[in-house]
């Protein structure tokens, strides 16, 4: 009997956090000598260490410490409060802040693709699903559902759950389940409206009439208010986490000079003084306007309610970066279009076979630049 798509993907993911951690463990331990000075360590640190960095310290000081807010300058209130949350429940348990974060991580990341692969079979066969659950297990970023210290896959897997719920007409269950999400990350508009859309396309696909019932998506961003109402009591300012963006060091200040990227033009095409950053830009930019070109073809084989919410869960963020870092991680939310690549390649199998091995091979090692501190996204 065949093994199933979720099964093949659970062992995969499986493999691949292995190797991903070995990797940004090896990178840990390279900073960490660096100094000869820094005290021995055991080896099953240096894994926790390799999946701890640059925002990860954020998430620390809110699960310990609460937020805290200083206009004009960086402030904690720019990292939604479920993941810390969770953080902090965890470290009940008895692991530490660093390691809860991990372990979270490793629990919410494969439990997210496996979840994916799921929902793919819902709108596509046995195999293809297998394939977009590959795509999207070796796509580059996905080494964030590995273990690394950061918000990215609690929230796939609620979102993911959310819309499983919803194809299976599961409406009251999705909407509590995405309202849980929406507290995860400031991309509520996108859920909400994938839900709604999705779901009026759902009852018009099988000839029913839509009811007041239907429009219960537009509950979904209740999370997302919750914080809102939390900024606005705690700081008098519900809109925070936005107006600290342009704070020095972000400088992701709304406005013509990040709408149009000119930091970006400047970085890349017109004064490329360090070509690391230019190529790390570069990619970002390039799977930020794949992602934007397979919005119409996920239309096309998956419906209006997964394009418009891939628009949205990938057209916010772009539109808000002054430079597109950070949106190969971001990406990782767009997941109908793991499912729509997979379809397009069904009859390109080279390839689908070459994506995944420079996928794979990416992994590898963005995992050990995590881990030896370099910034990736």
């Amino acid at each position: 009997m065949a093994r199933s798509a979720s099964r093949t993907i659970a062992l995969v993911v499986l493999v691949a956090v292995l190797l991903c951690s070995a990797a940004a463990a090896a990178g840990a331990w390279r900073y960490f000598h660096k100094n000869p000075q820094n005290p021995v360590v055991r080896l099953d640190e240096y894994v926790t260490m390799g999946w701890v960095a640059w925002d990860s310290s954020w998430y620390m000081r809110i699960a310990q410490d609460g937020y805290q807010y200083t206009p004009g300058e960086q402030s904690s209130v720019a990292f939604f409060p479920l993941y810390p949350l969770l953080i902090r429940a965890v470290e009940t348990l008895g692991p530490n802040v660093y390691q809860a974060g991990v372990l979270i991580t490793l629990l919410c990341g494969p439990l997210a693709l496996v979840m994916f692969t799921r929902w793919a079979r819902l709108l596509a066969d046995e195999d293809t699903a297998l394939k977009a659950g590959l795509l999207m297990a070796m796509y580059p970023f996905t080494m964030y559902f590995y273990g690394a210290m950061y918000s990215d896959a609690l929230f796939v897997l609620l979102v993911v759950t959310s819309f499983v719920l919803l194809e299976k007409g599961h409406l009251v269950p999705a909407v509590l389940v995405a309202a849980v999400a929406t507290a995860a990350r400031p991309v509520a508009p996108a859920v909400v409206l994938g839900l709604l859309v999705r779901r009026l396309e759902w009852k018009h696909a099988r000839g029913e009439k839509w009811t007041a019932v239907d429009f219960l998506p537009v509950l979904s961003g209740v999370g997302f208010g919750c914080y809102m109402l939390y900024l606005w009591h705690q700081f008098g300012d519900p809109f925070a986490f936005v107006k600290v963006q342009g704070a020095a060091g972000w400088a992701q200040t709304p406005g013509w000079k990040t709408w149009l990227k000119v930091s970006w033009f400047e970085h890349v095409v017109l004064n490329p003084t360090d070509k690391r950053e230019a190529f790390r830009l570069a990619a970002h930019a390039f799977f930020t306007l794949l992602a934007l070109a397979l919005v119409w073809p996920t239309r096309k084989l998956l419906g209006w309610g997964y394009a418009v919410y891939v628009l949205a869960i990938v057209g916010l963020p772009a539109w808000s970066t002054k430079d597109f870092m950070g949106m190969g991680r971001y990406l990782l939310s767009s997941f109908p279009v793991f499912l729509t690549a997979a379809m397009l390649l069904r009859e390109r199998p080279r390839v689908l076979q070459g994506a995944l091995a420079v996928g794979a091979v990416s992994l590898l090692v963005l995992s050990w630049a995590f881990g030896a501190d370099y910034y990736i996204s």
